[in-house]
């Protein structure tokens, strides 16, 4: 009877040996299997691009530095070519009391830029954090000595070889245009070009005044009109009475606009004058439809990017996408519609 008793105790015992097993494979089974659903299901973030703040897919503005382009902004000018393709622009004062811009290029590269025109001062400032390329017709002395203090490779028509071209359809000084793949063989550091912006994300709201529209009230014939597009999510461009829209045929219209006031030293529209873009000042953001009062700063360092933050303190977060930064001189109001 003990022996039949032992007998039982013993298949309970193995029984119970092989279920504590087979729980065990079959534990081991089932998590292998959630492993391989959760790593076959796994993705991975394209890059972002850093002066954009958009996704990247391919990843060609990690390998390239900033391309900074001078672009000419008179009627004579229009239109302008390659514009609506930059990741930042920049519109300065400079003598005469005219505007021109300084177009950042990293995450595209348009075949035809410009046109392109001669250096300033004021283009010095903008370029010391970015280094890079820096692209010019020419220019005078002074403004030549300024630019070539600043980390940057410069490339102007007479070094530009096949990367700049005059076209014939179009009178000189007004018709050199550069060809952005070619220039950014050049090279320069560093790649790629340093973040110079926070950007939101898609659930977070921006907190501000709602804006119709507001006027950039630039000296002489040079105002520029921004008017909210609700169907875009973007600020629509208005210079000399008409839309400003590129030799492609595109309006052009950024996601956000910085409007930034400055100290010209040496006056406003004077052959030395510059935007002083060093220490802080009021800056007003213009942002998914809303203006948002701040300021803006620089440390001491020429190389120090610019911070721009609200009232309080807190980093202003743009949408992502192309951004105008609007240099005003100081002391000049905006003229803000609801």
């Amino acid at each position: 009877m003990r022996k039949a008793l032992s007998g039982v105790v013993l298949i309970i015992i193995v029984a119970g040996a092989g279920l504590t097993a087979w729980l065990h494979f079959r534990n081991n089974a089932d998590s292998a299997v959630n492993t391989t659903t959760t790593t076959s299901t796994t993705t991975v973030s394209a890059p972002t691009a850093p002066l954009t703040g958009l996704p990247d897919p391919g990843g060609a503005s990690l390998t390239r530095p900033a391309l900074t382009v001078k672009i000419e902004n008179t009627p004579e000018a229009m239109p302008q070519w390659g514009v609506n393709q930059a990741d930042v622009v920049y519109e300065e004062i400079v003598n005469g009391g005219i505007t021109r811009l300084a177009a950042v290029f990293n995450s595209q590269e348009p075949t035809k830029v410009g046109p392109v025109r001669s250096v300033r001062p004021t283009d010095t400032q903008v370029v010391w954090p970015l280094g890079g390329i820096f692209a010019f017709s020419g220019g005078a002395q002074y403004a030549i000595d300024s630019i070539s203090t600043a980390p940057v490779k410069l490339i102007d028509e007479s070094n530009a070889g096949a990367a700049m071209f005059r076209d014939p359809n179009r009178q000189a000084p007004h018709n050199l245009y550069g060809v952005a793949s070619s220039l950014f063989k050049f090279g320069g550091t560093p790649t790629p070009p340093p973040k110079l912006f926070d950007y939101r994300t898609s659930t977070e709201k921006v907190v501000g005044t709602k804006v119709a529209h507001f006027v950039v009230p630039f000296p002489s014939i040079y105002p520029v009109t921004w008017t909210w597009d609700a169907t875009t999510s973007s600020w629509d461009r208005t210079l000399f009475g008409t839309s400003d829209v590129t030799g492609t045929n595109v309006r052009e219209s950024p996601k956000n606009v910085i409007v930034m006031w400055v100290n010209y030293v040496n006056g406003i529209g004077t052959m030395a004058s510059y935007a002083n873009l060093q220490g802080s000042g009021p800056a007003s953001f213009f942002i998914d439809g809303k203006q948002v009062l701040g300021t803006w700063s620089r440390g001491s360092s020429q190389g120090d990017v610019l911070s721009y933050q609200t009232k309080s303190g807190q980093s202003i977060k743009f949408t992502p996408g192309q951004t105008w930064v609007e240099l005003l001189n100081a002391g000049v109001p905006l003229s803000v519609t609801p």
